[in-house]
């Protein structure tokens, strides 16, 4: 397994931090990191609240690549409350593949890090609706 996913796994968990904000909001059971065609790497945790205003850890991981400026991804990975890393939902699939149409299927996704099973964003979404 290359290297950069244990780099990402780390830098997820250390995010990680599972806590009640409020009584409404309950933030960072989920974690995600992504590096970027740059090779620079962003974290965001889940926001969940009563209602829905919250947000998934990857599409917050996203939302502080781009107000860095950057918008290319390379690899996500996003580990589950238990430790184990899941695929990003579909909201995320689809945020992705909005963001880079066309070069969508290129990302690298992070199915199982005990394994080291990595699959692709064009596996998960290989016919995208538009």
């Amino acid at each position: 397994m290359n290297k950069i996913w244990s780099i990402l796994y780390e830098t997820a968990k250390a995010v990680q931090n599972p806590r009640e904000i409020s009584s409404r909001v309950y933030a960072g059971g989920v974690a995600a990191a992504i590096e970027t065609v740059s090779g620079k790497i962003y974290t965001g945790v889940c926001v969940d609240t009563s209602c829905s205003l919250g947000i998934c850890a990857e599409r917050n991981a996203m939302f502080n690549m781009i107000t860095d400026g950057e918008s290319e991804i390379r690899r996500v990975l996003a580990i589950m409350p238990d430790g184990k890393t899941a695929t990003p939902c579909g909201a995320c699939r689809e945020f992705m593949t909005q963001l880079m149409p066309g070069r969508y299927q290129e990302i690298e996704i992070m199915l199982d890090y005990e394994q080291g099973k990595v699959i692709t964003l064009g596996e998960l979404t290989p016919e995208w609706w538009i």
